[in-house]
């Protein structure tokens, strides 16, 4: 076959495809109860780190979630405990019977030996624990102090040439098929990866906790930052920070085949661009090669911004998922939230993160995906720039700013007394199938778990304004929910939808964004004409540019290295310009892009797609 008619097959593929695969069910097959969206909604704690300063917020990064029996764990930075769920969409939060003083920072996990370990991020020797029953939250020391990284100075001290940094920082670990044990670390905008081969001793544990870890080979050196041809690995919003210095972190590993896959984290989790990238390799400790695919995991629009630094796991049906960390930044810069993405492996071993709108409403599946078949629901927003109203408002924070897609503006009420409304006005009759109700910390005065730390609203339709029903009761609810995401038990025809309030732990009743989700009564929007798609002379960077389509809500901006498999997305809302400058590219690497538009309706076919 010609490279012409290679090229030709894989444009009319991607045009067959359109959406990357249909959504996974029809809307009106959807089973209750299996839907879920980014942010997940978990009972994010509340950060003391910076509680001298009075800066309060909840926040989660750097999450972990390991398969342990018949059910998930959740772990993340800074919660003094973890979360369960044995499907995924629900979780509980466990308190363990111990746990690190500090807190777990950037988690390692590792099922071996029929046990389930947990390391914290350290720049010193901390604790390795280790549980058989995680489910009712017992826990053990397996060692109360891992062994000191060979060839590393003590935190605090200067880090000679030919020596290593504390660690291990943002841990890392992973069983082979053979049963020998990998550790991975490091964090800075100066140091590379390290990785070595351990042993935890689980034969000698009846020997006592310092028998139980040792270092089998000396660390050695994986990757190092690269940001003169890895484009997405520069710092700052939309990579626009130039020479300023960034960091690769947040160290994975997962085998597929024969073919090792070391993840890490980089540019910074403060802005919108915080990716996964991975190189690949044949053993676990490499070498390995950078992946032209990077980044991996990429989630720089929207209204959940940023992918980086989490883990790879299967579900229970063998497909894999991807979690990350993403941005809010509105009391502090690491003030952050935890999403999860389908993920998965080409047959030529080309791994993929399909972050496509992955802050809608997805469907977790009971069965192994086809290939290219989406988890998305179909259900489209019907909230964007909507007209908003309140009950009251504090000056500067009006209610106008729930529809405007953005998490660091926020509505905020001039009491946090129950009956408190916040109503927002679809234009029309829509049919609405759920609501994520995303509160905001504003002055929220709190730095820990306590009883009343728990969210409490109704959710009420009406379709001229007057005349209510109920949509959704969590006037009962016993936990706390920063980004509350309500599936409704039946499909509502409304126009308006109004939050009435009963309880939040916080000072302030904020409310970031009031996120409705459903169908209008139209037809898909036509798809794109895409216009030109061109590399700068710095060939990090290009610019994109398509026609507006009439009625759009907004466009996604699709590019990989194949026609068939546009895994890297943008979105972007009809009110931006309908150009866009990617800054998140490789050098050295070809690309082809397409632009879909969606609406209140649905998806669009794709736009032609341009090489560049």
């Amino acid at each position: 076959m010609t490279r012409q008619r290679a090229v030709q097959r894989a444009i009319f593929l991607a045009l067959a495809l359109g959406n990357f695969g249909s959504a996974i069910a029809g809307s009106a097959d959807i089973p209750p109860g299996r839907t879920w969206i980014n942010p997940i909604d978990i009972d994010y704690r509340y950060n003391f780190e910076q509680m001298n300063e009075g800066i309060s917020y909840r926040t989660g990064a750097d999450p972990v979630i390991v398969r342990y029996g018949d059910d998930f764990f959740l772990f993340q930075t800074l919660a003094d405990g973890y979360w369960q769920s044995h499907d995924l969409v629900h979780w509980q939060f466990t308190k363990p019977d111990r746990w690190p003083f500090d807190s777990e920072v950037a988690p390692a996990t590792l099922v071996a030996d029929g046990k389930l370990f947990l390391m914290q991020s350290a720049a010193s020797p901390r604790p390795l624990m280790y549980s058989t029953d995680p489910k009712h939250g017992k826990w053990q020391f397996w060692t109360r102090q891992l062994p000191p990284v060979p060839g590393a100075v003590a935190e605090g001290n200067p880090v000679p040439p030919g020596s290593l940094p504390p660690g291990p920082t943002d841990p890392g670990l992973f069983a082979d098929n053979d049963g020998k044990v990998y550790l991975y670390w490091g964090s800075s905008d100066v140091y590379p990866l390290h990785g070595a081969q351990i042993d935890l001793k689980t034969a000698d544990a009846a020997e006592g906790e310092g028998k139980r870890l040792a270092f089998v080979t000396k660390p050695q050196v994986f990757i190092s930052m690269d940001r003169a041809h890895h484009g997405w690995e520069r710092f700052g919003q939309d990579h626009t920070a130039g020479d300023k210095p960034s960091y690769m972190e947040g160290s994975w590993m997962n085998r597929h085949g024969d073919t090792y896959y070391y993840q890490y984290a980089a540019p910074g989790t403060e802005y919108n661009v915080y990716a996964t990238g991975v190189y690949t390799g044949k053993g676990p400790l490499g070498p390995f090669t950078y992946a032209p695919y990077n980044p991996l995991g990429y989630k720089p629009g929207g209204f959940v911004t940023g992918a980086g630094h989490g883990s790879t796991f299967q579900d229970a049906y063998g497909n894999y998922w991807n979690t990350g960390t993403a941005w809010i930044g509105i009391n502090w810069r690491f003030e952050r939230r935890i999403d999860m993405f389908p993920a998965g492996f080409h047959a030529d071993g080309q791994m993929w993160v399909d972050t496509r709108f992955g802050d809608f409403p997805q469907v977790m599946p009971d069965h192994a995906l086809r290939e290219g078949e989406s988890t998305f629901a179909g259900w489209m927003l019907l909230s964007y720039r909507k007209a908003a109203s309140a009950s009251g408002s504090l000056a500067g924070h009006d209610p106008a700013t729930v529809t405007d897609e953005d998490p660091r503006t926020f509505w905020v009420a001039p009491r946090n007394t129950p009956g408190q409304t916040l109503t927002v006005d679809l234009g029309g009759p829509r049919t609405v199938r759920a609501v994520q109700v995303n509160y905001a910390d504003y002055q929220a005065g709190r730095f820990g778990d306590a009883p009343d730390l728990i969210t409490q609203f109704r959710l009420e339709g009406s379709l001229d304004g007057e005349s209510w029903k109920p949509l959704a009761d969590w006037s009962k609810e016993n936990r706390d929910h920063a980004n509350a995401y309500v599936e409704l038990a039946q499909a509502a025809r409304v126009r308006f939808v109004r939050y009435v309030h009963q309880h939040v732990g916080a000072k302030n009743l904020a409310i970031a964004d009031l996120r409705v989700f459903g169908r209008a009564d139209g037809g898909s929007p036509a798809a794109p004409v895409l216009v030109s798609a061109h590399r700068h002379a710095d060939t990090r960077d290009a610019d994109i540019a398509w026609k507006p389509v009439p009625g759009a809500v907004g466009y996604n901006v699709r590019w990989g290295l194949k026609a068939d498999r546009l895994h890297w997305t943008y979105q972007r809302f009809a009110d931006q310009p309908t150009t866009l400058t990617l800054r998140s590219l490789n050098t050295g690497v070809h690309y082809v892009v397409a632009v879909e538009a969606f609406d209140e309706n649905g998806v669009s076919g794709l736009s032609q797609v341009l090489s560049f």
